[in-house]
Parts: structure tokens; sequence; C-alpha cells
């Protein structure tokens, strides 16, 4: 079974307060980009969960995140067969875009077909958040309110159509440091996140990109310049709007036009700011219709 595991960017991010536990509260607004990884699942002879991928230093045990999906599920049915999970990673890595989290959702969707385990979408989402708040989203796909943790989703309309330039510049950001250190008291400004579901329900893609904004930028831009310097060239260039992704490192930019997205793409390259650099596009969530292929 081939399945491909698609990032995701956060339109909006605004962070509403801490729960006792440690967690932070969020209202984001999602959107899935067409980047993505490959995986390959399939019924082994040999027993136990078996994780390759085509990098080195990502792990193979307990430690990743797909791994830790299809033990979940395999466990909670029984299943003693053995599983060979091949992931060919694509998205960056500690990136702000969940590559992690996808790759995750892709093997539990992956693994309820392929056992014939008969968990609906909702039940898979209800699991996923076991493994990382940002799996339930990435089970789902498409354009989502996310509240809660992020595990509270509230499906939208499609995005409009528009061209992606996503950056990656070469710096890794630590999630924990960022949430560790945003000073809620201090932020002056917070994403309008209600007018932004509403533009998104209007199909306004100039009153979406206005409303555009990421509280965790106060923390991770003051460390990290780079990501200023990303958002102010790609709006030098033509972008809408630029912002960064969840807890960073990316930066992506709205474009309506696709030869001032791609001119921009280029000139990019010839930067030293980023070396993953992608031109891409929102996928929206299937229709019933649609729904033929993982």
């Amino acid at each position: 079974m081939k399945l491909k595991a698609f990032a995701k960017i956060n339109l909006g991010l605004d962070v509403v307060g801490k729960r006792e536990d440690g967690y932070h509260e969020v209202r984001m607004i999602m959107q899935t980009v067409g980047i993505f990884d490959r995986l390959e699942l399939k019924e082994s002879s040999e027993p136990g969960i078996h994780v390759s991928t085509n990098l080195s230093f990502l792990p193979n045990d307990e430690n990743n995140l797909v791994y830790k999906a299809a033990k979940l599920l395999m466990q909670e049915k029984g299943i003693e067969e053995g599983l060979s999970i091949r992931l060919d990673k694509h998205i960056p890595v500690a990136a702000g875009m969940a590559g992690g989290s996808s790759d995750a959702a892709a093997v539990l969707v992956g693994v309820n077909k392929l056992f014939h385990m008969g968990f609906s979408t909702g039940e898979l989402m209800e699991r996923g958040v076991k493994i990382g708040a940002d799996v339930p989203y990435c089970v789902m796909r498409g354009t989502a309110l996310s509240e809660g943790i992020g595990e509270i989703l509230t499906p939208l309309a499609p995005m409009p159509d528009c061209h992606i330039l996503v950056a990656k510049p070469p710096v890794n950001v630590s999630t924990k440091f960022v949430y560790e250190n945003l000073c809620l008291d201090t932020i002056e400004k917070h994403p309008d996140i209600d007018g932004m579901a509403q533009a998104v329900g209007r199909g306004n893609l100039l009153e979406i990109v206005e409303r555009m904004g990421n509280v965790l930028e106060s923390v991770t831009e003051k460390n990290y310049p780079v990501i200023r310097d990303l958002k102010t060239f790609m709006k030098d260039r033509g972008a809408l709007g630029a912002l960064m992704s969840g807890s960073g490192p990316t930066v992506f930019g709205i474009f309506q036009d696709l030869s001032s997205a791609r001119k921009a793409c280029d000139d990019l390259r010839k930067t030293e700011m980023a070396r993953q650099i992608y031109l891409t596009a929102p996928v929206n969530r299937k229709t019933e219709s649609e729904k033929g292929d993982v």
C-alpha cells in the first residue's frame, strides 16, 4: 500500500492560554499543501514493526511517529502479523509543517485499511491525538479551524486557488523552546482567527491574507532574523502576504500570480537564505466521491 503524507501550513496561529498540564490552548487556521512524504506499507513475514527511511538521522524504532502509529492500532486490534514501513521524507524536518504528524496520520489510515480494522475517520482522529496534537488534523486534511491543543477541529470551506512559495532556512527550531519562551502577557496583537474563518467561507483570498498572523513569530523571529528576511523577500516580489508556519522556521508566501511566484522562487534559489524551497498550492479535502485512494 502506497500513501502520501501531506504537509500543512498555519494561515493563522493564536495562543490563548496555558493549561495546568503544561499544554497551550491554541486557535489556528490550518491548510494542507502539496508537499508530501511517500510511505509504503506491506505485511512482513518477520513479526514486529520494521521502519526504514531515506534519511540516516531519522529513528527507525519507537522514537519515530510512524512506528508509534502502527503500534497503537495493531496492539488495540491484537494484530500479530509483521509490518514493513518504508518512509521517504521530502517535507522539511523540524520545520513547523507537521511532517512527522502527517506521516503518523498516513500510517493510521494505511494500517486501518491494510488489516481491515474498520475504524472510521473520526475514530482514527481520536486515536491520533495520543501520538501528537497535529495528528487528528493530518488525518482529516484540508482547511480547518483547530482549537484546544489542536485536537478540536472544525472543517472549513476549501481555500481559494493560489500559489504558495515555501522556504525552510538552514536552522532548526525547537517547538518546546518557542512555547517555553512565549510571553502571552506581552503579545500586543492577536490574529483575527474568526475573521479569517469567515473570509475562508467567502472564498476571498485577499481577506484571508490580510488576517494572517502567528503569535509564535514573537519568539522565533527574535532568535532567527532570517525568518523576517524571508517574509520581506517574498512580499517585495509580489506575495500578497508572508508568514512563518507553526513554531518555524519555515516561511511561506501567498501569491495570486503564478509568474510572480515562479520568479520569486527562482530569485530565492540564488540566495543562501533557504536550502529547501518549494512552489506549491493548497490541497483541499476530497469530496466523498473522490475518496478512492489513500
